[in-house]
């Protein structure tokens, strides 16, 4: 169970109303659209980490998305293997 108040994987200010603004973001953009956005994401937490007081904060938010691309990658891959008949 995720903590309601949980600032990196799930902030309050993100889960107003019925939909997580993520999930609204992923469903506005194409898959390779929304690759960006993730990269994006992680570039800007990792670049303005180090100079604020809540640095850990900002990895573990980096982190966050960049677990969410390589979930998409292994799904990605998972679906490309070849079945065996």
């Amino acid at each position: 169970m995720t903590d309601k108040n949980d600032p990196v994987n799930h902030p309050a200010h993100y889960t107003k109303g019925t939909i997580e603004a993520l999930d609204a973001i992923a469903s506005a953009l194409s898959g390779s659209e929304f690759v960006g956005y993730l990269k994006g994401q992680i570039f800007k937490y990792m670049w303005r980490a180090p100079h604020k007081n809540k640095a850990l904060e900002d990895y573990k938010k980096a982190r966050f998305y960049l677990d969410m691309l390589i979930s998409r990658e292994e799904a990605k891959n998972l679906r490309d293997v070849p079945r065996e008949p």
